[in-house]
């Protein structure tokens, strides 16, 4: 597995990240993950098939910007018909569905847990060796699994580019 050392900080200092970066164009990669609460189950890449899906990652929902970037996507869902909204973390299951409870997350938001393997985070290029967190990033996925979007934050405590990555998804939906 490629390492890209230095490739984020945290507060300035240089971290590793895991996994080879993705671009737009690239056949989205598989994973698997788990979908928070309490059914536990698991999803794929081929679960959104046929949906555009705007990939959240995050450090961890107990963080002020984590918190604040999840809040934006899921007041944002709501105006994005047909495209699923996936906050994806290392976070545990069961602390991602307190937080969706908490913040009254609607039906558009899912949240899946990367704590297991990082399966994600290291298809995606974002598990960060260090912290066994992910990096903060956006990716957009067509329906056919086309990555149209990518960002990588470069500092963790940054927020994304969101104004971008919802127009990417808006254009991957045909609007």
């Amino acid at each position: 597995m490629i390492e890209r050392e230095a490739a984020v900080t945290f507060l300035g200092r240089p971290l590793t990240l895991v996994g080879e970066p993705l671009r737009v164009g690239d056949k989205a990669p598989d994973f698997t993950a788990l979908t928070g609460g309490l059914e536990l189950a698991p999803y794929s890449l081929q679960d959104g098939t046929g949906k555009v899906r705007i990939f959240n990652v995050v450090v961890s929902l107990d963080t002020p910007v984590c918190e604040a970037q999840t809040r934006r996507f899921n007041e944002e869902a709501a105006q994005l018909p047909g495209t699923e909204i996936l906050t994806v973390s290392a976070d545990l299951p069961f602390a991602q569905a307190r937080w969706a409870r908490l913040a009254k997350a609607g039906k558009t938001l899912r949240m899946l847990s990367d704590h297991r393997d990082l399966s994600f985070g290291e298809a995606y290029g974002v598990a960060v060796k260090e912290l066994r967190l992910l990096g903060r990033a956006i990716f957009v996925v067509d329906a056919d699994n086309q990555v149209t979007y990518v960002e990588y934050v470069d500092e963790l405590t940054h927020e994304p580019d969101y104004t971008a990555a919802l127009e990417a998804a808006r254009a991957a939906a045909g609007g």
